[in-house]
């Protein structure tokens, strides 16, 4: 690489885009001066920060490029794989996580944006050899076929349980003014409803979750 008069750096890729675009307003018959006009102008490079994510009650020191999402920290990084890559969106859910308590899509936050912040993921829930609830009633239900939505959908399932004993309604909940809403299956699937399952094991999640929902009462 090497730098320019301000400061930025123009990269290898960079000068092979620059000239892709030229060979291709050249072909088109335009002038060597449009063709000039029409290469990208380098973007100056983002250097690497500090990040202190506490993943699973163990510290972790990274140096991150600030664009890094937490689920790239968290895969590439860290190495804790079972938070998957599903649309990278913020769509199907497969990459939720723990965050304080709440549930979050990893793919659509940074990981610069949580130093310091508490955070779960499927590695985090066993106790030892002791399955959380949840996990155990996904088994005894046959919750998952292909299993790659699996830890989305139960991180996402205990998140929604906690919502659901602070009283935080859901689009379908009848009643607003009571202090514990009932969770019936109407309301387990509206409020996993971002969580999505290609291999449509949904009355079997449904059915884990109410147990897990039971036992935990």
């Amino acid at each position: 690489m090497e730098s320019n008069d301000k400061g930025l750096r123009v990269t290898r890729r960079a000068v092979l885009e620059g000239g892709t675009a030229t060979a291709a307003v050249l072909a088109a018959g335009l002038s060597p001066e449009l063709a000039a006009a029409a290469q990208p102008v380098p973007t100056a490079s983002l250097e690497v920060v500090p990040v202190e994510l506490q993943v699973n009650a163990a510290t972790h020191h990274l140096m991150l490029d600030p664009r890094t999402s937490l689920l790239d920290a968290l895969r590439e990084h860290i190495g804790l794989t079972g938070s998957k890559k599903g649309c990278d969106h913020g769509q199907c859910g497969a990459c939720t996580v723990l965050l304080d308590g709440r549930r979050i899509n990893s793919c659509l936050t940074l990981a610069v944006m949580h130093d310091g912040q508490s955070i779960t993921t499927i590695e985090g829930l066993a106790t030892g050899d002791s399955l959380h609830p949840l996990q155990a009633a996904f088994i005894e239900h046959d919750g998952f076929q292909c299993g790659y939505c699996t830890s989305g959908q139960i991180c996402s399932a205990i998140g929604m349980l906690e919502e659901s004993r602070a009283g935080m309604p859901s689009f379908v909940t009848a009643d607003l003014t009571g202090a514990q809403i009932p969770l019936t299956d109407d309301e387990i699937r509206e409020r996993m409803s971002g969580n999505i399952c290609r291999c449509a094991a949904y009355p079997n999640i449904v059915a884990a979750i109410r147990q897990a929902a039971e036992t935990q009462a």
